[in-house]
């Protein structure tokens, strides 16, 4: 249903998309100032729990990287605690799915008395 509040009319709408299709498509930037294109990642920016986000990396996190996740995502309010209460405060502080599962994949009766524990416990023997 057309409201007439449009600025451009249905034609023009489609000329327009046909115009920038190869634009879009082209993966390059389509912004004309280039303060507006996203920053690329830094080679010294600390990575994420497991990389990015693609699946099958099988790839054992190093003890720093967990920890540093873990710090971005849980307070030190949250400790002592047991694996379940540690992966509900992961999930309300909208950690990555990957490190709530690795925490909820623990032991439950372990109990964790700091960030420090419980990266060892899920980076694992070194």
């Amino acid at each position: 249903m057309q409201r007439g509040s449009d600025r451009l009319s249905v034609h023009r709408d489609d000329e327009m998309k046909h115009e920038l299709r190869e634009l879009l498509r082209s993966g390059h930037p389509t912004r004309t100032e280039e303060w507006h294109d996203p920053e690329p990642t830094a080679e010294d920016d600390p990575a994420i729990f497991r990389g990015p986000v693609a699946r099958g990396n099988s790839e054992r996190p190093s003890l720093a990287a967990v920890r540093l996740e873990l710090a971005r995502n849980l307070g030190r309010g949250a400790f002592p605690a047991a694996p379940g209460e540690l992966a509900g405060a992961l999930r309300r502080g909208q950690a990555p799915d990957e490190l709530v599962q690795a925490v909820r994949r623990l032991p439950r009766a372990a109990h964790y008395a700091n960030v420090q524990q419980l990266a060892q416990a899920l980076a694992g023997p070194m």
